[in-house]
């Protein structure tokens, strides 16, 4: 069993001072549709077990040590902090995702890192500025347990580049998808066993997802395979292009368009058949 604690940073509705966009909007609003969209794909998983360990109302900025206190009692193998940056009170043209660990050799959380960040990258679309370390009470809170810890800043709300990104729902649920498939990754885990065999994919259907165009049909036929083994779904290739599905319902369909983008920074599109 693999124990999973994740919170959303900061809190929203005028518990945290600041964290907030240059028109007021708080961070802990971006940050819990990401942990929402984390938290669900975690969900799909076997074995797991999960702690939010902030107020998921956002009505309360619980402190930083009594979240990781609580993770810490549970007996967490993962942490992982959701942010999102701000550089100032105005608006400017920075950008990008970074991802932290805390100083020094953290062999654990390092690998962590490495499995989500650059699936946050490819999901949000923008700068990648790095893997970071930093002394973040989040992350040093762990720095002698056997636990991996990374604290994620998905993109600059004060940047009119990342702020398009942010305001859209479908993005930031890519980004929880992507943080989970990242963590999978680092864990070993694997889908339940329902969710392939009783899935919403059918042999008929109204919806089809298609990917591309590649350079070559090999290419496709890469990412083809990854996304059945990763994903578990059943696509196939045809003039540069991998189709998936179909699928019974539209919001189906989104779902799997939403894991293909979290998990491979592609761009898919649904076609009514």
């Amino acid at each position: 069993m693999v124990r999973i604690a994740y919170g959303a940073g900061h809190g929203g509705g005028g518990s945290t001072r600041g964290k907030r966009a240059p028109d007021g909007e708080y961070e802990w609003n971006f940050n819990n549709k990401v942990v929402q969209a984390l938290e669900a794909e975690l969900r799909t998983y076997e074995n797991v077990e999960l702690l939010r360990t902030d107020d998921s109302t956002g009505t309360v900025d619980v402190p930083l040590a009594a979240r990781t206190e609580r993770a810490r009692n549970w007996g967490c193998d993962i942490y992982v902090s959701v942010h999102h940056n701000v550089l100032g009170t105005n608006w400017g043209n920075h950008s990008g995702v970074e991802t932290y660990t805390y100083l020094g050799s953290q062999p654990r959380s390092e690998r962590l890192a490495r499995a989500v960040h650059p699936r946050i990258v490819r999901a949000m679309g923008i700068r990648d500025r790095g893997m970071k370390k930093e002394n973040f009470h989040v992350v040093r809170a762990f720095k002698d347990l056997p636990v991996a810890a990374v604290l994620t800043e998905g993109g600059f709300m004060d940047s009119t580049i990342d702020s398009k990104k942010l305001r859209d729902d479908s993005i930031m649920r890519a980004q929880g998808t992507a943080i989970a498939c990242g963590i999978a990754e680092y864990a070993g885990l694997k889908k339940k066993a329902a969710l392939l065999t009783n899935s919403p994919f059918a042999a008929f259907g109204r919806f089809r997802i298609y990917t591309g165009t590649f350079k070559d049909d090999a290419e496709a036929e890469k990412y083809a395979k990854l996304i059945e083994n990763r994903l578990g779904y059943q696509p196939f290739v045809q003039d540069r292009r991998i189709w998936t599905g179909v699928f019974q319902t539209f919001e189906s369909a989104q779902e799997a368009q939403r894991k293909i983008r979290g998990e491979f920074g592609l761009n898919p599109s649904v076609r009514e058949e």
